[in-house]
């Protein structure tokens, strides 16, 4: 674990508190803003998976009429 005190052996709790009252302020626009990017990936993710399926079938195709 490293050593978070100063080499005089200071501490300053109130800068370590200062630090996670923002971050808790921040959580909550961080899980909004982060929402819709989950949303709008879902058809990103169904285009995809298609474009695969398409490319799987037409190489059966060209195997099948190559075979």
């Amino acid at each position: 674990m490293a050593n978070t005190q100063g080499p005089q052996g200071t501490n300053d709790p109130a800068g370590s508190t200062q630090m996670f009252r923002a971050f808790v302020d921040d959580a909550p626009q961080g899980r909004q803003a982060a929402a819709p990017a989950a949303s709008s990936s879902g058809p990103r993710v169904g285009l995809i998976v298609g474009v695969l399926a398409a490319v799987i079938v037409v190489a059966a195709v060209a195997w099948l009429a190559l075979g």
